[in-house]
């Protein structure tokens, strides 16, 4: 059975080791200690009977957009849809908030894609995204793909 839950500080060196796993590889960024303990409020933890098998943050950034960030699977937990429902879990996370955009910085463009996101040019992303990228070892010279998905809040929301 597949649980999904907010992180605790247990959580703290599943999500290092994971996350970290996948910026070795050049997949993701790095995540420090620091950084994960400073933002663990943001994440969610997948299980599956009581084990950890991924997590993905939701950040915000401003009163209208947020990011869904270090958003990482174990290999054994790829392809059986559980990205896809977390992404669908920190959307409502977000429309919840009363946010109605949510953004990813990714190199997994198709798999955004599914998930009802669309390519932007990054240009058009508020300034205020980029504040965190100074300390990427990427920046100014990013790589990936800046994707966008409206979430439609209506009046009653």
């Amino acid at each position: 059975m597949i649980t999904f839950r907010k992180a605790k500080m247990t959580d703290i060196e599943n999500l290092h080791a994971l996350v970290n796993s996948y910026a070795q590889e050049g997949l993701m960024l790095a995540r420090s200690r620091s950084m994960l303990y400073e933002a663990l409020r943001e994440f969610t933890v997948v299980e599956e009977e009581g084990e950890f098998i991924g997590t993905g943050g939701l950040h915000i950034i401003w009163e209208d957009l947020a990011e869904i960030r270090a958003l990482a699977l174990t290999k054994k937990a790829i392809g059986k849809g559980i990205g896809r429902q977390l992404v669908e879990r920190l959307v409502v996370e977000a429309k919840e908030l009363g946010i109605p955009k949510v953004f990813a910085l990714t190199y997994q463009k198709k798999f955004f894609e599914k998930c009802g996101f669309r390519l932007i040019d990054k240009d058009q992303m508020s300034p205020k995204v980029w504040k965190e990228c100074i300390n990427c070892p990427k920046f100014p010279n990013c790589d990936e793909f800046a994707m966008i998905r409206e979430i439609g809040l209506s009046i009653q929301d």
